[in-house]
């Protein structure tokens, strides 16, 4: 028997650690209450740091950004987190939601996908106040009509 891992099981892992081991950096929640309360950018993009141990932020638009801005910062084969302040008109004037977008392209390597689903709850836990979330595995589902009759169907 390998006793040197016998004790893992046991031992605690940190506070900020999900179920796959990946942390969420401290920075991710600075970045997103930047985005919520300070208005200071229109969205953030997350990913997983080279090791694969810790989720960070890897881009932060200006509050002046576009949606289609976002949708071409989103990697081809990779995947990501962003949140979005997602501004939009449903007839009753400006209205405003943030999404929490999970881009997993199907060309992105299996691994990477498989990190990015079982670290997502612990990334949208440090996150409160999220409105609605977008899953995408391709460009057409991010399209802002799609996105837009999404957050306008809640």
């Amino acid at each position: 028997a390998d006793r040197a891992n016998h004790f893992l099981p046991f031992q605690q892992s940190p506070a900020n650690m999900g179920m796959s081991g990946v942390a969420v950096h401290d920075d991710v929640v600075e970045a997103y209450q930047n985005l919520k309360l300070g208005h200071k950018h229109k969205y953030v993009i997350f990913k997983l740091n080279d090791d694969l141990t810790e989720v960070v932020v890897d881009f932060t638009a200006g509050a002046d950004a576009t949606y289609d801005d976002f949708v071409g910062r989103l990697p081809e084969n990779d995947c990501r987190y962003v949140v979005y302040d997602f501004e939009y008109d449903a007839g009753e004037g400006k209205r405003n939601k943030i999404l929490f977008v999970v881009w997993a392209p199907d060309t992105a390597k299996i691994k990477s996908k498989m990190l990015y689903a079982s670290t997502k709850d612990s990334v949208r836990k440090k996150l409160v106040g999220i409105g609605s979330e977008i899953q995408a595995t391709d460009l057409s589902e991010i399209d802002y009509d799609t996105v837009y009759e999404k957050v306008n169907a809640v």
